[in-house]
């Protein structure tokens, strides 16, 4: 929010410098961000003097040239060579010296050199006023008043007004700060406390008179919870034209475009006062009426962008006998707004229910200065002071005439907010005694009333302007920003309690994991926990019936909470891949949300997403393609290091896997992963494999609590390798001949690995050749060949009897 310096000291008389004010605006919890000049005219005609023309002939290379000498008030005339028409001996006129620079409208520069022109000497430039900006006028040079002294700088001479704008980052609650009054307001308070009594300067309104009642509205509010106060006014006779300069000069400095005097008059009083108000060419209202209402969902409006847009049901709309006008508290009308040729108006001020324009404007997509201010709640109060002081001023820069009394709409009187504030509880949380006298003092610069003082406490009103002050913590806040937090003591001690945790704690095993996956290559995401409802349809896992939707959606692709992990990393791979990074290995740890029997639950989990190459391309090694076998593994790494073994792997159908695994542990699924089906991925313009895997992390940290790492001792003895050929049936797994292996030989048998598949014609039908090998290992002796026959020999048996294989 802009704040104009200049602006702010006609409510509060203060000439502090800049930057001191700014300091005490911060310390009152207004932090300002930064201050910024703001000059009327570009350049400030810096370096343009009033000159006196000595002399005029006509440029001897040259029919349209002159050649003058001016005295600019220097110890000598300058020769200065002009082409405008119309200079002439004993003219005063503005003159650019050498080294001033002059702007353009579209801000281009250039500074004045000493030079020669066509041959002659050239010691300055003698400016028409569109060259100084100070008009439109390029027929010739400007001619000034007799009167003036050569040598005056031409800044003196014209009204340019130099400003200093503070660029204030308000917080949301403070709705009673959105306005230069409200800054002025709380500058008094601050200076109170400093010692320095200061009166605050209200825009007077009792001139306000009707001057006749030759047109009238009649004024129907359906819904008085959407809009608890709405007034009008109607004036006529009005002239339609640019604005002051003072009044452009006010809007230019806080950035805001000047257009005409009737809608910078608003524009004006919004930024003075913080009420928004809007102006309808009366001439354009059917019926004389004035409606305000909701209309029916589907409803077409066509807003002043020219954006023709659907209402919804919950929208309130400002409408006429026929038609709507206004979007009320957001966004006018395209058919209904102040045009060049408008001479009367209905001048709107009102109080619109923040929740529902909060709604209205971000169904719409639509931020504006009005809607910003009743979304965080105005001051109800203020509604029929700010119309009269926007009629006043649009009867002062526009002419005309009030031609209605003030309809106020208020059926409800909105009542004052009490509150008790406790003493003790204000020593408790400041952490210091401030003295009841300043409490008190601080409060009443506030415009908080103390209505009673008891021991205990102060029983306090609240204004209505001061929309969250609702609690007495909220008091105790407002005491101690005013009061200073600088002026707050503290101790060079520092007191600390250690909470007893443990080491089975969620973020601990979470940091434990992720510097696992780093170690291992992967990068950690976090992703939005909202998704399109799209996704759901796409999938085989999700139902529509379990998604929990938000009921005010920012967008439609933003609308539901997820159910799965997945739609928000296939949206991170697909931004990644687009950009040619497409060897992705990502992980989050998050949760997913759904219905579960109408019950709203909450899972956690840790997601792993793999694509492309494990490694990139270099010299050294071929690229090797990540598989199902890779995310296996790294599934393995995470268990292993988790204490979480014996797990059972079984498959999975009918997923969003076209191949995938479940790890099992007591009947309970901890963890399952797979390759995404390729329909999934196009969905996201992917066209590579992507593996996936998704942990129960609930269940995780459950298991991970209740099981033990041990460490063993490197073996000081050998292992021994033992390899088996087998021919097998198509139909038996790696799976069933490890587990055989194991359970046969529970001892010595270390490791069982597959290292090598054939499947071709020299084999029977249905039949497939497994390459297995077999790690043996006493940990307490040196195995002997008589040891290591035996259990092969064991292991044979077993697979002939089991499995029916045979030895190739």
């Amino acid at each position: 929010m802009n704040i104009s310096y200049n602006w702010l000291k006609q409510f509060i008389k203060i000439d502090w410098d800049s930057q001191k004010t700014a300091e005490l605006l911060t310390d009152l919890g207004l932090e300002v961000e930064g201050v910024s000049s703001f000059e009327s005219l570009k350049g400030g005609l810096s370096g343009v003097v009033v000159g006196h023309v000595l002399t005029c002939e006509k440029h001897s290379n040259a029919d349209k040239l002159k050649v003058t000498t001016v005295d600019i008030g220097a110890e000598s005339p300058v020769q200065i060579v002009c082409g405008a028409p119309n200079v002439a001996v004993g003219q005063k006129v503005p003159v650019a010296t050498i080294g001033t620079t002059l702007y353009t409208k579209e801000d281009e520069s250039w500074t004045i050199k000493k030079g020669k022109i066509r041959g002659e000497e050239s010691h300055g430039m003698i400016c028409a006023e569109d060259e100084l900006g100070l008009g439109e006028s390029h027929d010739g040079i400007m001619v000034l008043s007799e009167k003036l002294i050569p040598g005056t700088p031409c800044s003196e001479i014209f009204d340019i007004e130099n400003d200093e704008v503070f660029e204030i980052g308000l917080t949301p609650n403070r709705a009673d700060a959105m306005s230069h009054f409200g800054v002025a307001r709380d500058l008094k308070a601050g200076l109170k406390q400093k010692e320095i009594a200061i009166e605050l300067i209200t825009p007077p309104v009792s001139n306000f008179n009707v001057d006749n009642r030759s047109l009238k509205f009649d004024i129907t509010v359906d819904n008085n919870e959407l809009a608890p106060r709405y007034t009008g006014v109607t004036m006529s006779n009005l002239l339609v034209q640019p604005s002051p300069d003072w009044l452009k000069n006010r809007l230019n400095a806080i950035g805001i475009t000047p257009k005409n005097n009737l809608v910078d008059a608003t524009n004006y009083v919004l930024h003075e006062l913080g009420q928004p108000l809007h102006a309808f060419d009366a001439a354009k209202i059917k019926g004389n009426k004035i409606v305000v209402k909701t209309l029916p969902k589907g409803t077409k409006f066509t807003t002043l962008d020219g954006v023709e847009r659907e209402l919804h049901e919950e929208d309130l709309m400002i409408c006429d006998a026929e038609k709507p006008m206004c979007i009320a508290g957001v966004f006018g009308g395209v058919h209904s707004g102040v045009s060049e040729n408008t001479t009367s108006i209905f001048l709107e001020s009102a109080y619109f229910n923040p929740v529902s324009v909060r709604k209205t404007a971000k169904r719409h997509g639509l931020n504006t200065d009005a809607s910003f201010r009743f979304e965080r709640g105005i001051d109800i109060e203020n509604v029929e002071y700010s119309l009269k002081r926007a009629a006043l001023l649009i009867k002062e820069i526009a002419g005309g005439e009030i031609t209605s009394d003030i309809i106020d709409f208020y059926p409800n009187k909105a009542k004052d907010f009490e509150v008790f504030l406790p003493f003790n509880k204000v020593h408790q949380l400041i952490g210091q005694e401030i003295p009841i006298d300043t409490i008190k003092s601080i409060l009443t610069s506030l415009d908080i009333k103390v209505m009673s003082v008891t021991e205990a406490g102060l029983g306090l009103v609240v204004p209505s302007y001061r929309v969250d002050v609702q609690r007495p913590v909220d008091v105790i806040e407002e005491i101690l920003r005013v009061y200073g937090y600088n002026n707050i003591n503290f101790t060079q001690k520092l007191n600390a309690s250690i909470a007893a945790t443990s080491k089975f704690d969620d973020h601990k095993i979470q940091n434990k994991i992720g510097n696992l996956l780093a170690s291992k290559g992967f990068y950690e995401i976090m992703t939005n926990s909202l998704i399109s409802p799209e996704y759901v349809s796409i999938s085989k896992e999700l139902s529509e019936n379990n998604s929990i939707k938000i009921i005010n959606p920012l967008s439609t692709d933003l609308s539901i909470m997820r159910q799965s992990s997945l739609f928000s990393s296939l949206e991170v791979a697909s931004y990644n891949i687009n950009r040619k990074k497409s060897n992705l290995q990502l992980f989050e740890f998050g949760k997913t949300y759904a219905y579960d029997n109408e019950k709203r639950i909450e899972n956690k989990y840790l997601s792993l997403l793999i694509s492309g190459n494990k490694k990139d391309q270099n010299w050294l090694e071929e690229t090797k393609q990540t598989n199902f076998f890779f995310i296996k593994s790294i599934v393995k790494n995470i268990l292993e290091r988790l204490g979480i073994e014996n797990a059972n792997e079984n498959p999975i159908d009918n997923t969003d896997f076209s191949e995938g695994l479940s790890i099992e542990y007591k009947r309970n699924s901890i963890v399952e992963f797979g390759v995404i089906q390729k329909v999934i991925a196009k969905k996201f313009d992917i066209k590579q494999d992507i593996l996936f895997a998704n942990f129960n992390w609930d269940a995780i940290l459950k298991l991970a609590a209740n099981t033990s790492i041990s460490y063993k001792e490197i073996p000081k003895f050998p292992e021994v390798k033992r390899d088996f050929a087998l021919l097998l049936d198509n139909k038996i797994t790696f799976k069933e001949i490890r587990d055989i292996a194991l359970q046969t030989e529970k001892k010595l048998l270390k490791k069982v690995t597959l290292f090598d598949v054939y499947v071709g014609k020299k084999l029977a039908e249905n039949k497939k050749s497994y390459a297995v090998s077999f790690t043996l290992q006493d940990n307490k002796n040196t195995l002997t060949d008589k040891q290591i026959d035996k259990i092969m020999n064991k292991l044979k048996y077993k697979f002939e009897n089991d499995l029916g294989a045979e030895l190739r």
